[in-house]
């Protein structure tokens, strides 16, 4: 019998001691605001996810060695979702499961949007640095974004151009949706400012020769290429190879495109983004600054959305007047929505001033950056 009682006695402390653990663990989870993400960190798309942790990691740095918010320090942590949608649900579960109270969402539209699903079925704050694509802000009334919406630079893209050139190309992508997104408000643009344009497509099976879509726009002034810097490097060099002159013309998805060519690529190239690495702002030289001293290189765009993104958030947080870190994710989010859509908050950051409205969109004034000036 008093073996029995001894057994008993040491599997109740055993109990106790385990009970203990879990809470501490339990516990460890609320003593700082997470801020989970996911992005691609592998992967033909991998830089964009790559910029948009560092730039977000800096943030947060940042802010937790000036005090954090009330004491409370922030952490961050991005998810591997290889650009796909369902590495985004595996991701945000997983960070879900590990105490995410606030999150930048996926840093690609598709992955994005899977994510702001999830996250608008458990109100969790969604401020995506770079998804772009029309229908990522419309899954919830939790859903923000620093970035500009694809149709935004697709309007201002036929503005520019029908304004400045007489014979236009365009080229784009029918499976990704953030080129047609914005060849779509690119067309109904150019059709309302009856301006003509010529149109070659290509795909995702078919992105690495571009001689047919360069040879048929040889004779145009500019060439719109809305979509991403990979495959932008690629029409670039076979501009050449065509002995083509033609200004290329792109969007933010164009931020790399310097690391795609070399010198023998002579066509002027510009493109429409938030942020410029030459820009003599006090807080962008900073930003560069500090970005270079922690990487060793330049930051591009989508570093500076995931600065921004995490910067706004703190903001907001600091706005809505949160203090205590046991607050639920789901009410910490009402609070930051009813902040950052309230008419006298405004956040400037290193890709401009912002502010938003209950449509998630950011109000913003874009730049149009010429490679090499």
């Amino acid at each position: 019998m008093k073996k029995f009682v001894r057994i008993m006695s040491v599997f109740a402390a055993a109990c106790l001691i385990l009970t203990a653990l879990a809470g501490c663990g339990g516990n460890e989870k609320s003593k700082v605001y997470l801020i989970g993400c996911t992005g691609p960190l592998t992967g033909d798309a991998s830089s964009y996810g790559i910029s948009v942790k560092q730039g977000a990691t800096l943030a947060v740095e940042e802010i937790n060695a000036n005090g954090g918010l009330e004491g409370v320090n922030f952490k961050f942590d991005m998810k591997d979702d290889k650009a796909t949608a369902e590495d985004a649900n595996t991701g945000y579960d997983a960070l879900y499961d590990a105490g995410m109270k606030i999150s930048l969402g996926g840093v690609t539209s598709g992955s994005c949007a899977a994510f702001a699903e999830k996250a608008a079925k458990d109100n969790i704050f969604v401020m995506t640095p770079s998804a772009s694509a029309a229908d990522v802000i419309t899954k919830g009334d939790n859903t923000f974004r620093v970035c500009f919406g694809d149709p935004d630079q697709g309007i201002l893209a036929a503005e520019e151009l029908s304004k400045n050139f007489k014979k236009i190309g365009c080229i784009y992508d029918t499976s990704d949706p953030y080129s047609s997104g914005i060849y779509d408000a690119f067309k109904e643009k150019m059709a309302e400012l009856k301006t003509e344009f010529t149109t070659k497509t290509f795909d995702k099976e078919n992105n690495k020769d571009f001689s047919t879509q360069v040879e048929a726009l040889k004779d145009c002034d500019v060439i719109f290429v809305p979509f991403y810097y990979t495959e932008a490097g690629l029409v670039a060099k076979t501009c050449v190879a065509k002995g083509v002159k033609a200004e290329l013309f792109g969007c933010d998805g164009l931020d790399g495109i310097a690391s795609q060519i070399d010198e023998t690529v002579t066509n002027r190239i510009r493109y429409i983004t938030p942020f410029d690495v030459a820009s003599t702002d006090a807080k962008v030289s900073k930003f560069v600054s500090d970005y270079k001293e922690k990487y060793g290189t330049e930051p591009d765009q989508f570093a500076a959305d995931g600065y921004d993104a995490v910067y706004a958030i703190y903001n907001a947080m600091k706005s809505a007047g949160v203090n205590d870190v046991s607050i639920s994710a789901s009410d910490l989010c009402d609070k930051i929505v009813e902040a950052l859509t309230s008419s006298d908050f405004t956040y400037e950051g290193v890709t401009g001033k912002m502010t938003w409205d209950k449509s998630g969109a950011a109000t913003k004034v874009p730049v149009i950056v010429e490679l090499g000036k």
